[in-house]
């Protein structure tokens, strides 16, 4: 792909004129073009820097760039999906940037970094930033540039410890870990003085206006669509899931000063409308927003929607979606296990979801996809074998409608009431049984790769000591493989690779993201967890591990 690639862009905001002293700043993306201007994370931080005059900004992706400064003064990185830390790598190397924070001089770019990867669990990726933007960018992104401005001029080191000083941004090389021993778990975690802050407080945008694309382009990954966000967080507390707790708390975007306005704004320039968010249809509006969009002078839009929760989906919504050039409905079940539901907070029955499914169909939709999850704490094979059942149950009820179901396995997740438990050795096992018992029955079965659980967990789980077997592993290639290779050629300088994924951890011990607050404090966690772990059958080896 080639520059044309800017210019079919259809911006949506107008660009400031820079400054003749304007800060040189190359924001990039680290993937592909068309993957990257589809993030409507990066879409919005590309806008609100470029809408600041003091700031000369070029995109840069991995294969096609935006002229660059030559003595750029700031390099941001967005970071959406966890093996794409590679490109950093190789993007560094090519602007001759050290990969190392601890290599660099006053003559190279402060790199700082954010996105959804970075703000859950920072520290395998520590030695690669300077800086590290924790949580939403809206008042952070601001206070991080001005900050910036104050100390520009000056030495590197006296740049970081005013930017440590903000809230939200962190740097790495202004806190100290210790370890029992080099293979053993974390003893300390201490900022190196007491200028530093403690604690790190990842920052939450409390607005009700949300975000909307910046950019609609025929070279996105999906094309020419106008992404609207209509809901943050969810209300759900699944005790899995990053998306809900990380993110809390739950937020909606005003119909009125928000979505209507952006959605007018976007189907002037296209008919593709995206409406995005963990929940979209708990927002307490969203029966208007369906009525707005049921209006005739939106019948030729194609309209997308993110999963929505299964029991509001109803024939009217699956009606005026297959109206608007929508095949299919996603919803996330988790498992044919009511018990397990429990386990995991999803209040939800096996009666709702065929209900779903029904609604569905008699709205004129042609396909379902359900997500499930295997290996989830707690999870016996019975609990397996129901969820072939529910799916069976499902054929029955709504003949002729295409079933998928795509399936994960748990992966323990930063800030979240499951962070202290592994992944379940035997859930390679249950996506098999899964395959043979639903694929034999017509219904598309498509699992997610177990091993790919596996590199997963050992970054959201990962500390400092990872790093190195990062720089190492990308050179090998993104198997389990090469990451069992890159722990054997380590061996000795950090735990076995079953200490970060399959091991579980205490409720005492201290975790790589100790430092930084999330949400909710580590007794409501707790008190998640305990609530969870009393609906378990029994009580588990992994049950006496945490306690």
């Amino acid at each position: 792909m080639t520059d044309s690639a800017f210019a079919s862009e259809r911006l949506l905001f107008t660009p400031a004129i820079p400054d003749t002293d304007a800060i040189p700043l190359i924001f990039a993306f680290p993937n592909e073009y068309s993957v990257g201007i589809t993030s409507l994370g990066y879409q919005i931080v590309w806008a609100t820097l470029a809408m600041r005059s003091d700031l000369q900004v070029s995109r840069l992706f991995t294969d096609i760039q935006e002229p660059l400064p030559t003595s750029p003064e700031l390099l941001g990185f967005s970071l959406s999906w966890e093996l794409d830390y590679v490109n950093i790598l190789n993007l560094l190397e090519r602007l001759e940037i050290p990969l190392s924070a601890t290599e660099r001089t006053q003559n190279h770019p402060l790199i700082f970094g954010g996105g959804p990867v970075l703000t859950a669990n920072p520290e395998p990726f520590n030695e690669f930033f300077d800086v590290i933007l924790l949580g939403d960018g809206e008042d952070l992104l601001g206070n991080f540039i001005d900050a910036y401005k104050a100390v520009r001029t000056a030495e590197r080191l006296t740049q970081l410890r005013h930017l440590a000083q903000v809230p939200g941004v962190y740097v790495p090389s202004l806190y100290e870990v210790t370890y029992e021993d080099a293979t053993g778990a974390i003893q300390s975690i201490e900022p190196v003085d007491g200028e530093i802050p403690a604690q790190v407080v990842k920052q939450t945008y409390r607005g009700n206006v949300l975000s909307a694309s910046t950019v609609v382009t025929q070279k996105a990954a999906w094309e020419n669509i106008f992404m609207v966000e209509v809901v943050r967080s969810c209300p759900e507390m699944c005790r899995f899931c990053l998306a809900s707790y990380l993110t809390l708390p739950f937020r909606t975007a005003s119909l009125e000063a928000s979505l209507i306005p952006a959605i007018q704004r976007g189907l002037e320039v296209t008919n593709r409308l995206g409406l995005l968010g963990a929940s979209v249809t708990q927002h307490p509006e969203f029966e208007a927003l369906l009525d707005y969009l049921s209006q005739p002078q939106y019948e030729n839009v194609r309209l997308s929607i993110a999963s929505v929760r299964t029991n509001t989906v109803t024939e009217k919504l699956a009606r005026i979606l297959a109206a608007r050039d929508t095949r299919s409905i996603t919803i996330a079940v988790e498992s044919g296990s009511e018990r397990l539901r429990q386990i995991i907070n999803k209040k939800l029955t096996n009666e709702e979801i065929v209900q779903a499914v029904v609604n569905a169909k008699a709205g004129g939709l042609k396909s379902v996809k359900l997500y499930g999850m295997v290996g989830v704490p707690g999870e016996e094979m019975a609990d397996v074998e129901q969820t072939v059942e529910m799916m069976r149950s499902l054929k029955k009820a709504a003949p002729g409608l295409h079933l998928t179901l795509g399936c994960s396995t748990f992966v323990p997740k930063s800030h979240t009431p499951f962070q202290w438990f592994g992944v379940n050795p035997h859930a390679e096992k249950r996506l098999k049984f899964l395959q043979k018992n639903l694929r034999s029955q017509g219904i598309d079965f498509r699992p997610e790769s177990y091993n790919w659980s596996v590199i997963q967990t050992l970054i959201s789980r990962g500390d400092r000591r990872l790093s190195p077997l990062l720089k190492l592993t990308r050179h090998y290639g993104d198997t389990v493989g090469s990451f069992r290779r890159a722990f054997k050629t380590l061996k000795g300088q950090l735990p076995e690779l079953d200490f970060y994924v399959h091991d579980h951890w205490s409720t005492d011990q201290i975790l790589p993201w100790n430092h930084l607050q999330g949400p909710l404090p580590k007794a409501t966690l707790v008190k998640h967890l305990n609530d969870a772990t009393s609906h378990f059958n029994q009580s588990p080896k992994e049950l006496q591990l945490i306690k």
